[in-house]
């Protein structure tokens, strides 16, 4: 097992890892919990990758399940002494997401409905400094810029050339039609929009007024997936609290979901000319 180089998603691969052991085992939670002498939601938060474990957690945990791989054993000590260590976003301290970015980071593949506003890994500078200054409640110059700062580091993901992230995005109409800033900026972010959707590792298709009703009408969510798990997350974004879902039904179901957007959405090509045509509209409002 190869430890991985982010801390969130190690610490969730550690759980899961131990979860397994522990079902192999036979061992409830509670169970474990005694053994240890400790509460059993500590249980359930390191096997739900929310709290720090030590080595010496691992090692305990190791002899309650029965585990003789001491191959399997170091490599997950590994795991958990490298989980302390910080990711980039932690320089910038405590922002908002910083577990989302964390997933973000290492994902294969990310889906994303975005029914309100162009997403921010292919945001402009100038857009997402007016989407950042005109969404947080009174903002100090200080946490704008630094919310900037973080959002165009996030991007440096989809131009890595050694692992380019594979992004799909449906973008529903009134994410063009919303001036976010000014004319503009908008006509600047939507010349970048086709321009990236362009690439060949990313793909934008928009969603028209007259497509009528859609799954997405629930709002804005994210699929991610990783390309040494067969787990995936769906991410739902709200403004002071994130819901991370990964249950196999749940993702099953935003899965489904997203079928139907992009079956219901302009193809990648009509979407371009989509795009251009809303383009021209700023052009004459500038």
């Amino acid at each position: 097992m190869a430890a991985n180089s982010n801390p969130i998603v190690r610490k969730r691969r550690l759980g899961a890892e131990l979860r397994r052991l522990r079902l192999a085992s036979g061992l409830k939670s509670t169970e474990v919990a005694q053994r240890l002498m400790v509460s059993q939601p500590k249980i359930s938060h390191l096997e739900n990758g929310n709290r720090a474990i030590s080595p010496r957690d691992v090692r305990d945990l190791c002899a309650i399940y029965g585990v003789t791989d001491q191959q399997l054993i170091d490599s997950l000590m590994r795991m958990a002494r490298e989980s302390a260590r910080p990711g980039w976003w932690n320089v910038y301290g405590d922002i908002p997401q910083g577990v989302y970015i964390g997933l973000e980071t290492d994902a294969a593949t990310l889906h994303a409905y975005e029914p309100l506003v162009i997403p921010a890994l292919l945001q402009t500078p100038t857009y997402a400094e007016a989407v950042i200054g005109e969404t947080i409640p009174l903002p100090t110059v200080e946490q704008a810029a630094t919310r900037l700062k973080v959002r165009m580091r996030r991007q440096h993901r989809i131009y890595d050339p050694a692992r380019p992230l594979r992004l799909w995005v449906v973008l529903d109409e009134p994410a063009l039609r919303r001036v976010v800033g000014s004319p503009a900026i908008m006509r600047e972010q939507l010349e970048h929009l086709n321009s990236l959707g362009s690439e060949p590792h990313i793909t934008v298709q928009v969603l028209p007024y007259d497509a009528g009703a859609h799954p997405g009408l629930s709002g804005q969510f994210s699929i991610l997936r990783f390309a040494d798990s067969p787990e995936a997350v769906v991410y739902l974004e709200r403004f002071t609290s994130d819901l991370y879902l990964e249950k196999p039904s749940d993702v099953q179901h935003y899965s489904m979901m997203y079928d139907h957007l992009q079956a219901q959405a302009l193809n990648p090509d009509s979407s371009r000319d989509f795009i251009t045509d809303a383009t021209k509209t700023y052009i004459d409002a500038a």
